[in-house]
């Protein structure tokens, strides 16, 4: 069973979505309503880097020895993002409908690339590294946030 793939594939396009919903409203001017749907993206993609950087990449990092490799990488890539995000929220509170869209399509860019990384390679690796582990080390990320 490829738990670690399907759940954090899934969890990639709850953060998709997310995002798309924030960007159509900031694009109308609605930036009370953008705020909150940022908010709610901001939360979720958050949730998810850290199952990855708290508990996934070290227990992947520890059983395969490849301290840096394909985590490393992917750890800088979030350092990436969470700038970005940190702009959209800047962008949002100066009510900058460009600024905000620029940004937002500088990450949205940076995360289709990432997440194809994630999903074509990292995650399957995972599953094959943790076969039958991955259901329970899925549960330590989750009761980690």
């Amino acid at each position: 069973m490829n738990y670690i793939s399907d759940f954090m594939t899934h969890s990639h396009r709850e953060c998709d979505n997310l995002f798309a919903v924030a960007e159509e409203s900031a694009a109308k001017g609605k930036w009370q309503k953008a705020q909150a749907e940022f908010d709610a993206y901001r939360s979720e993609i958050e949730r998810h880097l850290v199952m990855e950087e708290n508990v996934l990449f070290p227990a992947f990092d520890a059983k395969t020895g490849m301290e840096m490799g394909p985590t490393h990488v992917m750890r800088s890539e979030h350092q990436q993002m969470r700038k970005l995000i940190d702009d959209m929220a800047q962008m949002i509170t100066a009510k900058d409908t460009g600024g905000y869209l620029g940004v937002s399509e500088t990450l949205m860019v940076l995360t289709q690339q990432h997440n194809m990384k994630e999903e074509q390679m990292l995650y399957r690796m995972m599953d094959q590294t943790f076969e039958t582990e991955g259901g329970a080390l899925l549960e330590r990320a989750r009761a980690a946030l």
